[in-house]
């Protein structure tokens, strides 16, 4: 029996040994930078010592530990990693559009570590993303965010473990057209997304209070109480009730935006971060007071009705209300120069470099609930780092390495030229029209236009 204890154990430690191996921690010192912790102020001519993945000290004339790389980083700008608070790259599919709420999907459950998007996002300095789920649905699916560990074949891997769950909202235009107009169901109006949130918290504390119940009693002698029947749709609205995990909202308008403080409210909901937030300025004191912030896009808007009324000074209107505010990409694209975006902030609304820096650093890391361990270069964190040629807020800032947890994933120098132009086997392509028997061009891509969006107008009464 000892032997077959002893043969398990060795079985156990070699399972958690190659565990480890998955998520490799790097040891570097990067010398002579500027370094821009983001927090501590601007340190000239300083070092950064990382072992096993975590920051060590910060200062001047640091040595480097036996076998620990040293990086001359004389002239260039040291930065913590960049952090996306609303991506979809390593997401095959982002939409369970089947009812309008589906609180028990998981996006963690189809991360894909292959997607190329993960490199080039590295390649714009970004170390972490929120993989979120769409927002075809009032409740979406379960959120995942990932660190940028590229290379990696476990899709485990690319997720940070230790972040808190988060899980995707989303109002207006969106869930009505698919649930209302595309199914003839609630939601069809904002007034109905309104009511499928209340009605499926308080369906929620039912549940919630049906378990009490049972638990109560099941300890009771002379039991006979069945348990409930377990809900996993039910058990994650309890969740979000409880305050294990922050929602994330898909949101443009300022009334549904203060109708979901007010939703927040009345169910004791203190986790809420919204996304997008176009209007958001007009209830800048609403969101500062009652949630965890805004993320929100640099100059986006009217591409469609919802967002037609913004302000590219929108981030910094919040900002100077006290909002916790980030900027994100929503996009593949969008996602490698993030630092471009930051600094748009300062064209519209004079943000110092601190606070623009904030927007893709630490103020992100505050909506996703990691940033007692990223989002900032100080000593005990985890050690995602960014050295730049050119100040970051520069138009002509240009990444060249890029770090996660101390090992190296991007160096504009060392690696393969072609990397980047690596093609993700399911990215999308657009289909492609051959117009033969016109001669003019003033219907080009009419055709497809129609078909895009030829179910939006159905059933409408003009």
């Amino acid at each position: 029996m000892k032997k077959l204890n002893f043969i398990f154990a060795a079985l156990l430690g070699m399972g958690l040994n190659y565990s480890q191996a998955q998520t490799p921690k790097g040891s570097v010192l990067i010398k002579n930078a500027t370094v821009l912790t983001v927090t501590k102020g601007n340190l000239e001519n300083a070092d950064v010592l990382v072992q096993d993945g975590i920051i060590k000290q910060v200062g001047q004339n640091l040595s480097a530990p036996s076998g620990v790389q040293t990086i001359d980083a004389s002239g260039k700008y040291l930065m913590p990693g960049i952090i996306d608070a609303h991506s979809h790259v390593a997401l095959d599919v982002v939409n369970e559009a089947s009812a309008p709420i589906v609180a028990e999907v998981r996006m963690k459950d189809m991360v894909n570590p292959y997607e190329i998007g993960i490199y080039r996002a590295l390649a714009g300095g970004v170390t972490i993303s929120h993989a979120m789920h769409g927002s075809a649905n009032v409740v979406g699916g379960q959120n995942a965010t990932l660190k940028h560990r590229w290379g990696s074949t476990d899709p485990a891997d690319i997720i940070m473990q230790d972040a808190p769950r988060t899980i995707k909202f989303a109002l207006g235009e969106n869930p009505t057209r698919v649930h209302g107009r595309g199914n003839n169901i609630q939601p069809r109006t904002r007034m109905g997304v309104e009511a499928v949130l209340r009605n499926g918290f308080n369906e929620a504390l039912q549940y919630k209070k049906s378990w009490e119940s049972y638990n109560a009693a099941k300890g009771q002698k002379g039991n006979t109480v069945a348990p409930p029947v377990f809900n996993e749709r039910l058990q994650t609205l309890a969740e979000i009730l409880d305050g294990k995990i922050i929602i994330h909202c898909h949101s443009y308008r300022a009334d549904e935006i203060y109708m979901l403080i007010n939703v927040a409210k009345d169910f004791g909901i203190t986790k809420l971060v919204f996304q997008h937030t176009n209007e958001g300025f007009k209830v800048a004191p609403e969101i500062a007071e009652y949630t965890m912030g805004a993320s929100v896009f640099a100059d986006w808007w009217a591409y469609k009705m919802e967002v037609y009324y913004s302000t590219a000074f929108n981030a910094a209107i919040l900002q100077k209300n006290g909002v916790i505010t980030s900027i994100n990409s929503d996009s593949a694209e969008l996602i490698r120069h993030l630092y471009h975006e930051a600094a748009k902030t300062q064209r519209y609304g004079g943000l110092t470099d601190e606070e623009a820096l904030s927007m893709i650093t630490i103020n992100p890391a505050k909506q996703l609930g990691i940033d007692d361990k990223v989002g900032s270069i100080e000593v005990g964190k985890q050690a995602d780092l960014v050295i730049f040629e050119g100040h970051p807020l520069s138009s002509y800032a240009v990444p060249q390495m890029t770090f996660v947890d101390g090992v190296k994933y991007f160096d504009i120098k060392a690696d393969k030229d072609d990397q980047r132009q690596f093609v993700s086997a399911t990215e999308m392509v657009e289909p492609v029209y051959l117009h033969t028997e016109e001669d003019h061009q003033c219907l080009q891509d009419v055709d497809a236009y129609f078909e895009a969006f030829q179910g939006a107008f159905l059933d409408e009464k003009h």
